[in-house]
């Protein structure tokens, strides 16, 4: 039976050489494992970003034939027609059970209510001399949403990015997931169903990046492609960053819980267990101020594992990038969690509420042992797409602002011309910019004789 055994670190300076360091994502090293498929793929040695800078180049002369050619290779997939059938994705919806089917319609009803709180709305000042200033705030045209069927397919990471795309009024939302074998999945399909997804191709990995970006016979451009995805898709999503926008380059899942001598080590134990099913690259973390909750934590571990499926990958992630902290007080807790800046932060303590102000870098706050990040990827509302390896400093989790765009509009009248044109005009002379000096100073003369 696999076992694993927590690795436990004390105070902050061993932490932060240890368990919370980081490295970049240019640093992460592609496994020896992955490598070898990539040379009997490609008949010789490469790195990915240069399999991936391959394949972009290729779909982008070559489109349609170029992701037939590395969907077969690659994936196995002799498809005559990139895109699926809608007849294809009902028949998935009627073949999912109906427990599924509620489950599906549920979680897209709560993303759809969160959502729709967000603001967004265009405004307007007028300054009553004709003229006006203000934003619109319009709908991205085209979206194009990539749907992982790796180690697992995730219709909820589907949910996720459509929903919101749909309640922001994005007019065409597409979807890109890679068939497996041969075969698309059926939950997937069935989640784009009820998602109210306009069309689904049938392509995975850096393929169908280019062709969301570039556009090809059958794949529309997209405006801006969104998801999650392994190490192919975010590298691809890096490469094509300016010709079409992208919402993040995420790296591997990341859960970080805070917890007091008040938590439940089964709870505390279950969201670790849970974090690292994802991939042998997710990281579980515990930073606790009770060194008694450290050990019954590790005792539910190795209690809880034995009876998971996916067992394998979760010894593999715990033993290479999971772990407890030991600190002195919640204070600290909160430091180190700030400083790490994970995408979950689960508060599992007496009176989580009110360290939520403490909380100045995270994808999402989990508060409280009832909110467990395993329903937060699902049905609780907001979107689990969110900000992984620290860029949570800097950037928000997926929400409707992603799928809009503001348009600055200006509109000048009389009286704002003649209290505004003299400093500009200074400093357009000030940066040599004299033609742009004469643009405003002309309009402050008389009007001229033959004047249409």
């Amino acid at each position: 039976m696999s076992e694993v055994t927590l690795r436990m670190v004390r105070g902050l300076a061993e932490a932060r050489e240890t368990l919370l360091s980081r490295k970049p994502l240019d640093e992460l090293t592609a496994p020896p494992s992955l490598l070898a498929s990539i040379e009997a793929i490609f008949g010789e040695p490469l790195t990915p970003d240069q399999v991936v800078e391959r394949i972009l180049a290729d779909v982008r002369t070559q489109g349609d034939d170029a992701v037939r050619h590395y969907s077969r290779r690659i994936d196995g997939a002799e498809l005559a027609d990139l895109r699926v059938p809608r007849e294809r994705i009902e028949q998935a919806w009627r073949n999912t059970a109906p427990a599924i089917r509620e489950a599906l319609q549920l979680s897209v009803q709560r993303i759809r209510a969160f959502h729709e709180r967000q603001p967004r709305q265009s405004w307007m000042q007028w300054d009553g001399d004709g003229g006006g200033l203000g934003q619109m705030v319009l709908p991205l045209e085209r979206v194009g949403i990539y749907a992982p069927n790796g180690r697992a397919p995730y219709p909820s990471s589907l949910l996720m990015a459509a929903v919101p795309a749909r309640v922001a009024g994005v007019e065409q939302v597409v979807v890109a997931t890679p068939p497996r074998g041969g075969e698309l999945n059926d939950a997937l399909l069935a989640a784009a169903y009820a998602a109210d997804v306009d069309e689904v191709y049938a392509i995975g990995g850096a393929q169908a990046i280019g062709a969301l970006a570039y556009g090809t016979a059958t794949v529309p451009r997209v405006d801006k492609i969104l998801g999650p995805g392994g190490i192919f898709v975010v590298l691809a999503k890096r490469r094509v960053y300016g010709v079409v926008g992208i919402d993040a380059l995420p790296g591997p899942t990341e859960t970080l819980l805070v917890a007091d001598d008040s938590a439940n080590p089964a709870y505390v134990a279950a969201d670790m267990l849970a974090q690292a099913e994802h991939d042998p690259m997710a990281s579980a973390l515990l930073i606790t101020t009770s060194e008694a909750l450290a050990a019954a934590v590790q005792i539910e571990v190795s209690r809880q594992l034995p009876r998971l499926e996916r067992r394998d990958i979760i010894v593999e992630s715990l033993a290479a990038h999971g772990g407890i902290v030991l600190v002195d007080d919640l204070d600290t807790a909160l430091a180190l969690a700030n400083e790490y800046a994970p995408e979950h932060l689960c508060l599992l303590t007496r009176d989580p509420w009110q360290h939520v102000g403490q909380v100045r870098h995270a994808g999402g706050v989990f508060v409280g042992e009832l909110s467990s990040e395993a329903l937060g990827d699902y049905v609780t509302g907001p979107t689990h797409i969110m900000p992984t390896g620290q860029t949570a400093r800097f950037s928000s989790p997926l929400q409707v602002w992603d799928f809009v765009k503001i348009t600055s509009v200006f509109g000048v009248g009389a009286a704002t011309a003649r209290q505004t044109s003299g400093a500009a005009a200074a400093l357009a002379d000030l940066e040599g910019l004299t033609a742009h000096a004469n643009a405003v100073r002309i309009r402050l003369e008389e009007p001229q004789e033959g004047r249409c």
